[in-house]
Formats: C-alpha cells, structure tokens, sequence
C-alpha cells in the first residue's frame, strides 16, 4: 500500500460520491454540477492508494464575515476497506496545509445529523459546533 494525496483535475468522483450521498442524483447531475462547481472557488483532493483513488474531498475556498479566508471541506469520503486506518487524518492534515498555502486561516463543515461517526472524527480533528445547517428546495 503506498498512500498518496493530491488534487483532483480529470478522474471520476461520482462513483465515490454515489456512495456518499444520501441524497441520490443522476451521474448526469453529478458530472453538470460538478463543471460547475468548479469555476466558483471549489476543488477536489484524492486519497490514491498507488493509482487507484480510494478517498475525495471537496474543498470550497471563501472569504467569511465571521471566520476571515477560509476552507469550506465537502463530501469526504474513503472506501470502506481504508476507513480506521488513519488515512483520514493523514487526508485532513494534508488539506489544512493546502489550505494554508492558499492562505486560509479556518476550516468548516457540514455533516448529516445521522452520521455519528464522523461527529467524531470531526469532534477528534478540533472542529467546534457553531450552528444548525437549513436546508429548503425552491
């Protein structure tokens, strides 16, 4: 196993983001917003395990009135067979210091109600609980 992290430019998320999603789009979806997403300050890293990707992340980049230049981290996920490995903490310290480079001074998430183990990760990795996240479709 020789684990690696980089940025992400042409490879196939949408099959790792599939996994993810509670809720489920069309590959079609995916691959339209994601062209998108790209030209407003979104990027996307890679966990590799040699050349296969096992792991992403979105990565938003924005200015806040509450938190100054910060990295907004998005649909973190890594297969199964990787998971309690401490690849994830290995995958976040290699984001903070992206983040940095680009001169961010915070970082901040969301994470589904439900997904318990990730509270923990995110409980682990210092992130503090500031507010709610709403969400309604128009």
């Amino acid at each position: 196993m020789s684990i690696s992290f980089k940025l992400i430019e042409k490879e196939n998320i949408i099959p790792l983001i599939q996994k993810l999603s509670n809720h489920k789009n069309s590959d079609a979806i995916l691959k339209e917003r994601f062209a998108e997403m790209i030209t407003q300050n979104y990027e996307c890293a890679g966990v590799y395990d040699n050349d296969n990707l096992i792991g992403v992340s979105g990565m938003w980049f924005q200015t806040r009135h509450y938190a100054g230049k910060s990295m907004e981290v998005d649909h973190v996920y890594i297969e199964a067979e990787y998971q309690v490995q401490g690849l994830g903490k290995q995958f976040f310290k290699w984001m903070y210091a992206y983040a940095k480079s680009k001169g961010s001074t915070t970082s901040e998430l969301n994470t589904y109600v439900q997904n318990y183990p990730s509270h923990k990760f995110y409980y682990n990795e210092g992130y503090e609980i500031y507010g709610y996240h709403f969400f309604k479709t128009l």
